[in-house]
């Protein structure tokens, strides 16, 4: 059987989501996690990787409301894994899992999934948020880990109609940290920005998919059209030119969070996973992270 895991996240004191030797990543923090809670054990007692795929990798630094993971299991290990618990099996394995992880990972919920469903190739689009404070006011100490603190005022305007190009299908190769034999073909659904009650901008950034620093590129490129630095213009003749410019300055990853991931209807979860891997075929795994 295949489970749902949806996850949340401080990015903060993590390398990024993918397990990497002698880091602190979240999928290392999620898998051993997962391996103590399931008893996955060899022989000899030591714990086994229970691998995970997630919707999206997010890079050092980049937290998470909304991230999506499965991760397979059978149902004689689930029930195993209950141990004595009165609760229903999937309920324990989220109680056991909330026992284990640090407190900067939450396990927000554990469903069966449905037939067909892949976290990554499954998904529809995802959505990103990144937010800035550009007025003296709207700086909050309590928020420096996720609002990226902006010494300059920034004009919502220019950063609308900066913005409003850049919506639909592209080469986001301009935007993108180029990966051999990836595509930096996106399509880009929404890219708006809202200034919130309290003053701080915040910028939805959605998309099928994205390749690696395209978010933060896409918003540094912005905030130097917001403060005047750059026409309006300035961004739609960045992604025009498909070429990677060093004129771009990638925005902080602490400002930038992965809120939600949508998916299919159930019956098409299968058919949405095949066309995707169809058409990102040969991409390296690496080429999907986002950020």
């Amino acid at each position: 059987m295949r489970l749902r895991i949806d996850l949340a996240y401080d990015g903060s004191g993590f390398h990024g989501w993918a397990a990497q030797p002698g880091l602190r990543t979240v999928q290392g923090e999620v898998e051993q996690a997962l391996a103590v809670a399931l008893r996955r054990r060899t022989p000899t007692g030591e714990l086994l990787r229970v691998p995970v795929v997630c919707a999206g990798r997010t890079d050092t630094g980049v937290h998470a409301r909304g991230q999506v993971l499965h991760v397979d299991t059978t149902a004689e290990e689930l029930a195993a894994s209950a141990g004595r618990s009165p609760e229903p099996p999937l309920e324990a394995l989220q109680r056991r899992l909330a026992g284990i992880l640090p407190a900067d990972v939450v396990v927000r919920r554990v469903v069966e999934a449905p037939a067909g469903f892949d976290a990554r190739f499954s998904a529809t689009w995802r959505r990103y948020a990144y937010r800035v404070a550009d007025r003296p006011g709207s700086v909050d100490p309590l928020t420096r880990s996720h609002v990226l603190a902006w010494s300059r005022p920034l004009s919502l305007d220019a950063l609308a109609e900066a913005s409003a190009p850049l919506v639909g299908l592209h080469d986001f190769a301009a935007f993108c940290k180029q990966r051999e034999g990836a595509t930096t073909v996106r399509t880009l659904l929404d890219l708006s920005w809202t200034r919130r009650p309290d003053g701080v901008l915040e910028a939805t950034v959605r998309a099928d998919a994205f390749c690696h620093s395209m978010v933060r590129a896409l918003v540094g490129c912005l905030l130097a059209v917001g403060e005047g630095r750059r026409p309006v213009g300035w961004p739609a003749a960045v992604l025009a030119s498909a070429s990677r410019s060093p004129e771009v300055t990638v925005a902080p990853a602490h400002g930038l969070t992965l809120e939600e991931v949508a998916y299919p209807d159930d019956e098409e979860l299968a058919a949405r996973a095949e066309q995707t891997r169809a058409r990102r075929a040969p991409v390296a795994p690496a080429a999907e992270e986002d950020a």
